[in-house]
Formats: C-alpha cells, sequence, structure tokens
C-alpha cells in the first residue's frame, strides 16, 4: 500500500464522501428550492459551497488521524490489519495532518465569513476541531458522552447550513418571502435522523471493539453497562426512529407523496427492521460489524432522501 493510499484508509474517505453528499444534498434539495421560491440567494452558494462542504471534510479527515493516532493501541487489537499509522504513516505525520487540516478548515471559514453575511463559521470550525480532539483524548473511552458528542458533531453538518442562512434574524426579516418554518422544519428532520441514527452506529461499533476497549481501561457502554443492556438501549432508539420514520411516511402519504413513501419503506424503514432483527442474534465482532454496515446503508439512503424534496418543490 503507498502512502497516499493508506492517507485515504486513514481520513476514512467513505465517511468523508458521506460528510460532502450530506451538506451537498441538503444546500441543493432544500435551501436552494426555498430560497430560489422567494427569489432571494442564500449566503452559501455558488462557489462557496465547495469550501464550506471541503471545510467540514477536512474537519472530519483530522478528527479520524487524531482519533487514529490516540487509538493505536486498542486498534492492534481490535482491527490489526486495518492499522495504519506507525505502519504506513508514521506518528508524527499524522500530527501534522492533523494540524494542517484543522488549519485549512479553519481558513475556509474566514474565507466564507469575509465573503458573506456570516460572522461565526471559522469559530465554529475550530470548536468541532477542538471538541473532535477533546472527543479522540478522553470522551471516547467514557460512558455515553463520547458517543452523544460523535453523533452531534456529525448532525452539525447539517444544521450549520442552516445557520449560515439564519444567523442573521434581520436578514429574514427583510425578507418576509422566505418560508423559514420550512427550512427549519427539513433542518430539524434531517439532523435528528443523523444524530439518533448515529447514536446507534457508535454503540453498536463499541460493541464490535469492546474486547480491545476493556483490555486499556476504557468504561464505554458494553463494559460499563454490559452487552445486553448495550442491545437494549440500541433497540429502543430504533424503535424510535421507526416510529419517527412512520409517522412521517403517514404524513407523506395524506400529501400524496407516493414515490418518497415507496423508497422510506423499502430502503429506510426496512432496512431498520432488519438492523433490530439482527442485533438479538448477534454475538460476535463480525455479527455486530454486519450491522454496523446495514445502519451505514440506511444513513446513505436517508441522505438521499432528500431529492425528493427537490423534485417535489419543483
Amino acid at each position: 500500500m503507498n502512502q497516499i493510499l493508506a492517507l485515504f484508509r486513514l481520513a476514512r474517505w467513505p465517511n468523508l464522501l458521506f460528510i460532502a453528499l450530506t451538506q451537498w444534498m441538503f444546500i441543493y434539495a432544500i435551501v436552494e428550492p426555498i430560497f430560489d421560491a422567494a427569489h432571494v440567494v442564500p449566503n452559501i452558494h455558488g462557489h462557496l459551497i465547495f469550501p464550506l462542504i471541503l471545510s467540514y471534510v477536512l474537519i472530519a479527515a483530522g478528527g479520524n488521524i487524531i482519533n487514529d493516532y490516540f487509538d493505536l493501541n486498542i486498534d492492534h487489537i481490535n482491527k490489526p490489519d486495518k492499522v495504519i499509522i506507525d505502519k504506513y504513516i508514521t506518528r508524527r505525520w499524522a500530527i501534522v495532518l492533523h494540524i494542517l487540516f484543522s488549519l485549512i478548515s479553519i481558513s475556509l471559514g474566514v474565507y466564507i465569513d469575509n465573503e458573506t453575511k456570516i460572522h461565526f463559521l471559522a469559530f465554529a470550525n475550530f470548536v468541532c476541531i477542538a471538541l473532535s480532539f477533546i472527543y479522540s483524548l478522553s470522551l471516547k473511552k467514557k460512558l455515553l458522552s463520547g458517543n452523544v458528542m460523535i453523533a452531534f458533531l456529525l448532525c452539525w453538518v447539517i444544521i450549520v447550513v442552516t445557520v449560515c442562512e439564519t444567523e442573521q434574524f434581520a436578514f429574514f426579516s427583510n425578507k418576509p418571502t422566505i418560508n423559514v418554518q420550512k427550512l427549519l422544519r427539513y433542518t430539524y428532520l434531517y439532523a435528528g435522523f443523523a444524530f439518533i441514527i448515529n447514536l446507534i452506529r457508535e454503540v453498536v461499533k463499541d460493541m464490535e471493539d469492546v474486547e480491545g476497549d476493556r483490555v486499556y481501561g476504557c468504561q464505554t457502554m458494553p463494559i460499563a453497562w454490559g452487552i445486553n443492556a448495550a442491545k437494549v438501549f440500541v433497540a429502543v432508539w430504533l424503535v424510535i426512529l421507526i416510529g419517527i420514520l412512520v409517522l412521517l411516511i403517514f404524513y407523506a402519504l395524506q400529501t400524496k407523496w407516493w414515490l418518497f413513501s415507496l423508497y422510506a419503506v423499502i430502503l429506510i424503514v426496512a432496512p431498520l427492521i432488519l438492523v433490530f432483527k439482527k442485533l438479538s442474534a448477534a454475538q460476535t465482532p463480525k455479527d455486530y460489524h454486519g450491522i454496523s454496515s446495514y445502519i451505514k446503508m440506511v444513513m446513505f439512503t436517508g441522505i438521499l432522501s432528500m431529492i425528493f424534496f427537490r423534485l417535489y418543490a419543483s
């Protein structure tokens, strides 16, 4: 494996694509139609979309690198065949890459702040970097707090787009034709979905990695509460998420969104029910890894569902 390929694996490039796709789809399918209907240009538009997405891709890449840096010993137990640091990339270069990606992301935030009416993005990027560092340093090893932190950071990639458009309420008071409530509803919907699905996946990953985590004194949920209690926690959140989605589908049927309803049932709700079924029978790290892969598929189909809001808005 060459170093470029190793870097992509270290940064977890599929997860970075998820982040980029999430932000682009939210801007394209949710924000743009709402602003187009009001004949108003959003803050993040045109050439500014790329630096916004790149800044959060780099934050995530830097966070993944520093996480693997601190988890090196644990990873030698949990996934020895996937270890990159010290094998293909030195520890020193891992730190350098983390710092470099972080500085570029903050610089992109400064650029967007200067080009728009936004005045918080550089600071928000810095806070995200700090939180991901704190997570990797200590919170990951603690009960639930690390899981909640990651779930929040991943739903923030949606929330930040809306905040970029709603930061100055005076801006909207002068543009009464903008349907702010509609934008906020969609933001709550997808940010809530992102939070819950990532919280579920983080706990499942803890169950997968329990062997190495226990050796190095981590107090993750499967260790502190036991595997069965962790399964119950995941199952409860799965029921909550499925229940919310079923209510959403009933609402969509009332508005005759037939295609969206069919899509949601087959590609979002049904896989979540399958995850629920597989969870009770899971015993080995391989079982939990398979469940995690199903959850990632639901994350992907959930992101793609945004396109229906663009289609029905046209």
